[in-house]
């Protein structure tokens, strides 16, 4: 099979023996390569010479002096907030281990910590579900996966649930795909050529692998469609890498669990009409359009749940905007999930 998401920086991470990806210098030399930390015409000598310094030892540490001599605020900030987060990727020792430590241990804000842009939590997903796809064959999950690290724009048009690249649409929706061109054309109200986004199917699913990095796929998450299974595996894929556990996640139509106990929201629209059900709140009708699809979340091993509910089923839900945006948060199935305890 074709090597994709080339952008991922997958390459540049070294696999450890514990399978786990590790932190290497060409992969932190990458984010000196930022446009937020990269120099610029207005940069000062004193900003050219960190910036060559830190290409040349991406983990060389930065004394407070050295950061007061770039003067722009800005670039002191920037350069705050790469080099605390370069320190947590540092520390861990490897992508799962970062991301695991930052959303368990996020920085203080109100101590003064540098916080972490959003984009760097999904470039961390990015590459570990790469990881996880490495060797795949099957192109709906790498679509499916994109859901984790990429927000989606939801369509819900005569039965079928389709889920676009955000960026994609908004690009095409502004200039019609022709970039700065394309955005002269529609201030100059010039007509532009209707471009259709492909629905992946398992007879089409193929053609992704030459358009990875395009982002411009559809995938079905119909209730029993083979897109809404992809991303169950990759969801029980992401759950096995980061808590060295088994569970099966499968689509339902509705809960209904008198014994209902647990329950983890995949984004916050999920998370807030999950919390509202469970409590028995009125739910409207314009709310329960909004989603997208409920899983049910079983522990192959009951063991390894909180004893007081072991063997009870977990549920899911996936949900979108107002706007019909889509934003999951991986990161609430590692941290909402009811673990046992381990020694």
């Amino acid at each position: 099979m074709p090597d994709f998401w080339r952008d991922s920086g997958y390459h540049l991470l070294e696999p450890r023996p514990d399978g786990r990806l590790g932190i290497t210098d060409p992969y932190l030399r990458a984010y000196w390569n930022r446009p937020e930390v990269r120099p610029v015409a207005e940069s000062n000598e004193a900003e050219l010479a960190l910036h060559q310094a830190l290409l040349d030892s991406p983990r060389r540490a930065v004394p407070e002096a050295e950061l007061q001599a770039l003067e722009d605020p800005d670039a002191i900030q920037a350069y705050r907030i790469v080099l605390a987060f370069r320190e947590r990727l540092a520390s861990a020792g490897s992508v799962e281990s970062a991301y695991l430590d930052l959303v368990l241990n996020p920085p203080d804000l109100a101590a003064g910590e540098p916080p972490v842009p959003p984009l760097f939590f999904d470039q961390m997903a990015h590459v570990v579900l790469r990881a996880i796809l490495e060797g795949s064959d099957q192109p709906l999950r790498a679509r499916a996966a994109e859901l984790l690290f990429r927000a989606q724009k939801v369509t819900i048009s005569d039965g079928h649930v389709m889920s676009a690249d955000l960026e994609t649409v908004e690009m095409y929706a502004t200039s019609g795909g022709f970039g700065s061109l394309g955005e002269l054309l529609v201030e100059a109200q010039t007509p532009l050529r209707t471009i259709e986004l492909d629905v992946l199917t398992s007879e089409n699913a193929q053609l992704y692998w030459s358009r990875d990095a395009r982002h411009d796929t559809v995938i079905n998450l119909n209730f029993a469609g083979d897109g809404l299974d992809a991303l169950c595996r990759i969801l029980e894929a992401w759950v096995r890498r980061f808590l060295s556990v088994e569970v099966a996640i499968h689509p339902v139509q509705e809960i209904r669990d008198e014994r209902w106990v647990w329950h983890v929201g995949l984004d916050a629209e999920g998370t807030r009409l999950l919390n509202d059900l469970y409590q028995g709140r009125e739910v409207g009708e314009a709310r329960l359009a909004r989603l997208l699809s409920l899983f049910r979340l079983e522990f192959r091993n009951p063991t390894e749940m909180r004893a007081d509910i072991a063997g009870r089923p977990v549920y899911l839900a996936l949900a979108m905007d107002e706007a019909g945006d889509l934003r999951l948060k991986p990161q609430n199935l590692l941290v909402n999930l009811p673990l046992a305890e381990r020694a």
